[in-house]
């Protein structure tokens, strides 16, 4: 059993109407392969294939949007915005640490226990068919995307 990452959107997010893709990569250190990156899909057919795979093998899968950067300033901006959010992320989690101490062994035990009882999910992929509506889909958006 694998591992699925995704942005927890509300139902209103423009993020949702984007083209997204899945990235697939090693679950953990032990295993060292190049990951693969998969799409453009609509967000519901991503999600779908990626809890298929996750569910049959150990692996990391994250489903992410693709952003319509148009500039290198643009491009500039998320990762700075990217950047900011990891120093922010890693200032919580060492302010964390000296109040309440380092459980991260205690944390990767409880996982691996959950994950030896955790039932297989048998989760259905988008037909081929499907997928490729989605692809006409995503085309016919792309002229229309603000430059």
């Amino acid at each position: 059993m694998g591992t699925l990452v995704t942005l927890d959107l509300p139902d209103d997010s423009p993020l949702l109407d984007l083209p997204w893709i899945i990235t697939f990569g090693p679950l953990g250190d032990a295993d060292e392969w190049e990951p693969v990156v998969c799409g453009p899909y609509e967000r519901a057919p991503a999600l779908a294939l990626a809890e298929v795979m996750v569910a049959e093998e150990a692996l990391m899968a994250v489903v992410e949007p693709l952003l319509p950067a148009v500039s290198a300033e643009q491009i500039r901006g998320e990762i700075a915005a990217a950047q900011a959010a990891a120093a922010d992320e890693a200032a919580d989690q060492a302010d964390s640490a000296e109040l309440y101490g380092n459980f991260d062994d205690t944390f990767d035990e409880e996982l691996a226990e959950g994950e030896r009882d955790r039932e297989p999910q048998s989760a259905m992929p988008p037909s081929e068919a499907a997928i490729r509506a989605g692809f006409a889909r995503i085309a016919a958006k792309l002229p229309g995307l603000e430059r």
